[in-house]
């Protein structure tokens, strides 16, 4: 069976769209990308809140297609050369590279050129303002590497991109908490030379402006990890606590935020005081990650700090799963559904801070001519010209 529409059925004219446009990129063509964004935009109601463009390959994700259930094989896709040619209502493919051989669960060079030729195409389309959300498939950090992308990952090739001051937040989220790093992708051995005052607090004040606009929290309230074990036990155990970590907590809280910590990470967590909290800023990767994960595996990746909207599921390629219809969308419908509020949120929150009386350029069609009045008359004159009394 055919699940395409032809190519030739598509208008040549932009078409009209008022639902948010979102670009979801394909990420390794032999992980489970294709099977977890297949399975999120196969339900119906994903259509009528926002317009998507699977940035892959057509032949594949068809393939893909093939080994998923019965309930999934009446998903059609709408293949456009360009993201102006995507059609509301409709799941719509742009091919970005051609088909090839796959070798489901097996990390290839083929399949690392696939996922940066889609990664660059989208990049490519938000830049032209074409695109609204960016939703990205797992990459295998490893053979995407070439002469194009040298990044440890989505994070930092995006903030190269979308970033003004080449700033950004790796933010974990989740109903259960949000968890945000200082440092993303780094080995253990270099993250306490890497910490700095100046870090922390650049990270807090994204995180703080995030929870703001992006989430609409009004006073958001942060905790902050220590970075070594019982917080660094009065400098027993390490002084990066009092020397580097409290101090930036200090200036933030000067700066207006409400800011707490630092706390010990076993503590905290195993205590739950991090519900008290709007988020957790964690010094390194697996100090925040790995909690979160292990209270809720179907959270989001989110890059907060971006002039776009960039989201992602919190898994990987999970090589071991390719093709055995297991992979469950549950993480990727939350990563799509996440980047929708926070575009909504965007929006108000621009319109809340808004100028009302903004000077607006009249056109001259619109603007009149001054009346011109009489001069009025000297004091002098005036009081000449009081009758007198009888």
């Amino acid at each position: 069976m055919n699940n395409t529409n032809s190519q030739k059925n598509s208008t040549s004219a932009t078409p009209t769209r008022t639902l948010p446009v979102v670009a979801i990129t394909s990420g390794d063509p032999n992980g489970v990308g294709y099977e977890v964004l297949l399975k999120a935009v196969a339900d119906q109601h994903i259509t009528e809140i926002c317009c998507p463009i699977i940035y892959g390959n057509v032949k594949i994700a068809l393939g893909y297609q093939k080994t998923l259930g019965e309930d999934f094989q009446a998903l059609q896709l709408n293949v456009i050369r360009s993201a102006a040619e995507a059609k509301q209502g409709q799941v719509n493919i742009i091919n970005c590279y051609d088909d090839f051989e796959l070798t489901p669960g097996k990390s290839t060079a083929e399949a690392g050129k696939a996922s940066l030729m889609a990664l660059q195409r989208a990049t490519n389309d938000i830049k032209a303002q074409q695109i609204d959300i960016l939703l990205t498939a797992p990459i295998n950090k490893e053979n995407i590497q070439s002469d194009q992308f040298q990044y440890s990952g989505h994070t930092e090739y995006l903030t190269r991109h979308f970033s003004s001051d080449d700033k950004s937040l790796m933010m974990m989220v989740s109903e259960v908490m949000r968890v945000a790093l200082v440092t993303n992708h780094l080995p253990i051995s270099k993250v306490a030379e890497s910490i700095t005052e100046q870090l922390i607090l650049d990270k807090l004040e994204l995180l703080d402006r995030s929870l703001k606009d992006d989430f609409l929290i009004r006073s958001p309230r942060i905790a902050v990890l220590a970075l070594n074990p019982h917080a660094g036990d009065n400098g027993l155990l390490g002084n990066e606590e009092s020397q580097i970590i409290r101090p930036a907590i200090e200036k933030a809280n000067e700066r207006g935020m409400l800011v707490f910590g630092p706390y010990a990470a076993d503590g905290f967590f195993g205590a739950g005081r991090f519900r008290h909290f709007d988020a957790v800023l964690a010094m390194y990767h697996d100090q925040g990650l790995a909690p979160f994960k292990a209270l809720d595996m179907e959270g989001v990746n989110y890059t907060a700090g971006l002039n776009i909207v960039r989201t992602s599921p919190d898994h990987g390629t999970a090589y071991d799963l390719v093709g055995k219809n297991q992979a469950q969308p549950s993480s990727f419908s939350h990563a799509l559904y996440l980047a929708l509020d926070i575009l909504k949120a965007r929006r108000l929150t621009s319109e809340i801070n808004a100028n009302p009386l903004k000077k607006r350029e009249v056109p001259a069609s619109e603007r009149r001519t001054p009346p011109v009045f009489p001069p009025l008359p000297n004091k002098a004159d005036n009081e000449d010209n009081i009758p007198e009394e009888q």
